[in-house]
């Protein structure tokens, strides 16, 4: 294999999960993305900081991230918050008291934890509360798992959000991102 051949491979190679979603965002004029680190989202998380396009930044909770995106929102912005499943946890409080009934078109795009080989029974607990959650909330939610459904399923998800003032929660399955991979 030569340098070129790599190059022409990766230039014809279909875009993955990350770039999908970054071009979502752009599409929707979803420019500020604050983030809870997580290992499964790094490529996204890079890709973003890479872009002039977005306004990304690390918070230390994701109770934050809802903060600062309900505060962009009454201000004119629009953005979105990436978390993993076991940050779904601290925010129903702040979904329920803030978001659902002020009309917030929170973005949520969550890296499933919990399923699928995890060894962290705290992980595997939230991930199995956080959509009977969502459904007590009337939050739409969609579980991503296959490549070929995400653009057309992320952009109608922040349409339908954006127009209709309501949050959306977009739950990325191992089984489209990988996953997280353990030891």
């Amino acid at each position: 294999m030569t340098a070129e051949s790599d190059a022409a491979r990766s230039a014809s190679a279909p875009p993955g999960w990350p770039e999908i979603l970054l071009q979502g965002f752009k599409r929707n004029q979803i420019d500020l993305v604050p983030y809870v680190p997580d290992r499964v989202l790094t490529p996204l998380i890079q890709a973003l900081h890479d872009d002039p396009f977005f306004t990304t930044f690390a918070t230390a909770r994701e109770e934050e991230a809802v903060g600062i995106l309900a505060g962009a929102w009454m201000g004119g912005r629009r953005g979105a918050l990436l978390m993993q499943t076991s940050g779904f946890a601290t925010l129903p409080n702040a979904l329920a008291s803030l978001v659902v009934p002020c009309q917030i078109p929170l973005i949520m795009l969550v890296s499933e934890r919990g399923t699928l080989g995890e060894f962290n029974y705290g992980q595997s607990l939230v991930c199995r509360t956080m959509r009977p959650v969502l459904d007590a909330l009337a939050m739409e939610h969609h579980t991503m798992t296959r490549l070929d459904e995400l653009e057309f399923t992320v952009d109608r998800s922040i349409k339908q959000a954006i127009a209709t003032q309501a949050p959306v929660a977009l739950i990325l399955s191992p089984l489209l991102t990988g996953g997280k991979v353990f030891a």
